[in-house]
């Protein structure tokens, strides 16, 4: 490695001009990337609701639908609106009354299944189909120029509309995210560091790994747009790390050599070395979210870890290219360091190290059991701010129609006519459902669904299924909407084994079993990755535990508030926020641990050993840690997303209580259980020749 660092410094130059050129097929990947806003697209294919979803978008063109409330709009009025809609780019048809009959006959002289439908008090209803899924670019783009040819008496709802709004608020908002994280940690970095031009430089070092991830994303296909938000922030905190380990062994290494190519050559040698246990128990934790069935895991997971990975290359590669063409600058604007040595809480926890860990235990029992009743919530559309276009359009749909939610049914076109009016009676007999809907079923008695427009036709029968749609008063996501779907279910398996039911709340439902198991698999590979690397590092059966054990406690209360608080969770969040925090802030377990046993070898007594590792590491962990919550903050005080805030609040949250444990608890571990740590493991050092006093100016 020292021979690669040397040929780094010397050819510094090179390496960051080759750094500048590679940001041009980063920035082009990055522009050319699909971002994905539908998170339901991500649960496993093989399902009943995708397959249904599937058959719905290939064979009905039903995938992606709108729909249109309009009120008091005079007839010809609405019949010109109707047509200029259907002439965007992007939009398959505009269904409503005149499709299918005169929609001059008043309301009350229609059948009572047409009615039903398509009236709701003084208002009618539209349904737009698209040609593309819902997440497209053409129908988002299509959804956009809907909204300025509908009048201001016309509402316009559901998922397609809802996921257009999310595309428009995000990229919104994506910009103020990363500048509040960047000011934030900067504003950190120069309390931390001591030269203000410093932390730009660490800022400008960052700014080629997140632009490079952002870049080889384009070989993922597409990546979520939780991940897009997620992934600047979190890169910037959890790899700022590496850029401060650099910088303080740099300056440790000018202090013995008067050649800085040969220090920064040395430090770039030592903190590949130091970081490598680090990174990887970061990346781990990262990786451990592809074990998912949620494919949107697997998408956060490999983006986060290859923006970890390209954060270590960039600092020992970049970094020190821009320190050194630099450091005269750097040199002339030191200023003292604002940030502290904790040296009284070093001595406090060294002397009182087992009421400390009383203490600690008591407050632990309520926040156990706690985090484990934290209210968790799936219905992704209450994370939106209310006042959307898309949002208020649903809700309209509630309101006039009783169209809380929509399920589609799908079974063979071969079942008989009197089995298929069975099957849409018994539906309607399921307690919650509003209305039940079928093209067949508003036509005439005796009509030829066969002598309809292709377009209308369609909708009666594709690709060999016939198309059920039931409206149902509950809310997707919750107890009383499964429950409706396993009765639907039992009814339609009885009509047609390969009956299939689709539609967001059946999607919704499907996500909710598989969040719960994939909760329980997350954490245990999270766990079971970090745990073994630690031990392999730390050659010990005891040091892994001690650490997981530090980082999950800190886990459990930052879960555990929300309960107290009576805050609720999105469901993404609460999986997310143990790999993330266990991954991102066992680095600064590992820190401690290591100079622990480094002062151990220098002959401390176990007592002296934890307070001076307190102590001389309480600055660095204040340093990343500060950085880290710095840079969450801020997103999680702007957004308007609640699913964005809650998980930055979680992670900003977390880094503060990792911070703490790490620092005050953790060193009352390792000093109390010193005798066992040195029975578990190869090589721990038995020195107990000095005192505390011996090394404070050491």
């Amino acid at each position: 490695m020292e021979r690669i660092a040397y040929g780094i410094v010397r050819r510094r130059k090179l390496v960051l001009a080759i750094a500048v050129l590679l940001l041009i097929p980063a920035l082009l990947g990055a522009a050319a990337t699909r971002i994905n806003y539908d998170i339901l697209t991500y649960l496993p294919p093989e399902l009943d609701s995708m397959l249904g979803e599937a058959a719905l978008e290939n064979d009905f063109n039903l995938a992606s639908t709108g729909m249109v409330t309009v009120e008091g709009m005079p007839l010809g009025e609405m019949l010109a609106m109707k047509a200029e809609m259907e002439q965007v780019e992007g939009v398959e048809q505009v269904f409503w009354l005149s499709d299918i009959t005169d929609p001059a006959i008043p309301p009350e002289m229609l059948p009572e299944s047409i009615r039903q439908i398509l009236y709701g008090g003084d208002a009618t209803l539209m349904l737009v189909r698209f040609s593309q899924p819902s997440a497209s670019k053409s129908t988002m783009d299509a959804v956009a120029q809907l909204k300025g040819i509908l009048k201001g008496c016309c509402f316009f709802g559901g998922m397609s509309v809802i996921l257009q709004d999310t595309k428009a608020l995000v990229d919104n908002e994506m910009p103020l995210y990363i500048l509040c994280a960047v000011g934030a940690s900067l504003f950190v970095l120069f309390l931390a560091m001591e030269s203000t031009l410093v932390p730009v430089l660490f800022m400008l070092g960052l700014l080629f790994p997140i632009l490079y991830n952002f870049g080889t994303n384009y070989f993922l296909g597409q990546i979520s747009y939780i991940t897009q938000a997620l992934s600047t922030v979190l890169q910037l905190g959890v790899t700022m790390d590496f850029s401060i380990f650099l910088l303080h062994r740099y300056e440790e290494e000018k202090r013995r050599s008067a050649d800085k190519e040969q220090a920064m050559a040395q430090a770039i040698a030592n903190t590949f070395s130091s970081v490598t246990a680090s990174s990887l128990t970061t990346i781990a934790g990262f990786l451990a979210l592809c074990t998912m069935r949620l494919a949107l895991g697997r998408d956060i997971g490999i983006v986060m870890a290859k923006g970890v990975a390209l954060g270590v290359l960039c600092t020992i590669t970049i970094l020190p290219s821009l320190i050194l063409t630099f450091d005269r600058a750097v040199e002339k604007r030191r200023h003292r360091v604002l940030i502290p040595q904790l040296k009284r809480v070093g001595q406090f926890a060294a002397q009182h190290p087992g009421p400390i860990l009383a203490v600690f235990a008591a407050v632990m029992v309520p926040f156990t059991l706690a985090q484990s009743k934290t209210s968790v919530y799936y219905t992704l559309f209450d994370s939106l701010p209310q006042d959307l276009t898309g949002i208020v359009g649903t809700n309209k749909l509630k309101d006039d129609f009783g169209m809380t939610t929509s399920h589609f049914i799908l079974v063979d076109k071969d079942m008989g006519g009197e089995d298929f009016e069975g099957l849409c009676e018994s539906l309607k007999g399921v307690e919650g459902i509003s209305q039940v809907a079928s093209v067949s079923g508003l036509l005439p008695p005796g009509f030829d669904p066969g002598m309809l427009p292709e377009g209308i036709a369609q909708l009666a029968q594709s690709g060999g299924k016939k198309l059920i749609l039931a409206n149902s008063a509950y809310k997707s996501g919750t107890d009383q909407l499964a429950a409706q779907l396993n009765q639907m279910d039992s009814l339609v398996k009885a009509a047609d084994p390969g009956g299939v039911i689709t539609g967001e709340g059946a999607m919704t439902k499907d996500l909710i079993e598989i969040a719960d198991v994939d909760f329980a698999h997350v954490n245990i590979a999270s766990i079971a990755a970090v745990f073994l690397i630690i031990l392999l590092t730390f050659r010990s059966v005891s040091i892994p535990v001690l650490l997981v054990a530090s980082i999950e406690s800190a886990i459990f209360i930052n879960m555990g508030i929300p309960y107290f608080t009576g805050a609720q969770l999105p469901f993404i969040a609460s999986i997310v926020i143990g790999t993330v925090q266990l991954g991102a802030t066992v680095d600064y377990a590992i820190l401690m641990a290591t100079r622990f046993r480094e002062e151990r070898r220098r002959g401390l007594a176990p007592k002296a050993a934890a307070q001076v590792a307190c102590q001389y590491c309480s600055q660095s962990i204040l340093s990343s840690g500060l950085t880290f919550f710095a840079a969450t903050i801020g997103v999680a005080a702007i957004s308007r997303m609640e699913l964005l805030k809650s998980i930055c609040l979680l992670i900003s949250r977390g880094a503060l209580i990792s911070m703490f444990v790490i620092i005050v608890i953790l060193p009352c571990l390792l000093q109390l259980l010193d005798p066992l740590i040195r029975r578990t493991t190869l090589h721990w050092p038995r020195g107990e020749s000095k005192a505390a006093g011996a090394v404070q100016g050491d």
